[in-house]
């Protein structure tokens, strides 16, 4: 039995709730031990050759939080609060994503752009057919989330827009 095995036993018996494992295989005993509140944060692993070798304690640390994590974990809350008003286009159709009429005209949207209810987003085409996808409200487009020429699935997102 390598590490990893036994590091993903580890993790299957924390995940089950066990407080106690014991595995016996030919040369070596392991016993793993969790207490409930402790079993989330950390697992606990003894290693028992049957040779007479003194055991070995492997413990996974419980990493405290530094404040540069704190801020960190502060921001991305506040950025996925922000996000939580974003509205993402997402494309009706299979096909291939034009963001553009043709090659030699500019793109239907580039990212800042205010944009208004109807106005063109993009082009998709789907069986030698053009197909133009208008907006269904008015914002700014925050992000672009596909190449130009690039194949698009249906209900894969294209762009991402804030209402306010």
């Amino acid at each position: 039995m390598d590490i990893r095995e036994i590091q993903n036993l580890i993790k299957f018996v924390a995940k089950s709730g066990a407080t106690e494992v014991r595995l016996e295989t030919g040369d070596f005993k392991i016993t793993i031990k969790t207490t409930q509140e402790v079993a989330a944060k950390a697992d606990g692993l003894t290693y028992q050759p049957l040779q007479g070798v003194p055991a070995v304690t492997i413990a996974s640390p419980i990493q405290q939080a530094t404040a540069e994590e704190v801020k960190a974990a502060s921001a991305a809350a506040s950025a996925a609060a922000e996000d939580s008003r974003l509205i993402t286009v997402k494309s009706p159709i299979i096909g291939t994503f034009y963001r553009k009429a043709s090659p030699e005209k500019a793109p239907f949207v580039e990212v800042g752009d205010v944009i208004g209810k109807g106005d063109v987003l993009c082009v998709i085409e789907a069986m030698k057919l053009f197909n133009e996808i208008e907006s269904e409200l008015s914002g700014k487009i925050v992000k672009i989330l596909v190449e130009n020429n690039s194949p698009v699935e249906f209900d894969q997102p294209l762009f991402i827009i804030d209402p306010s």
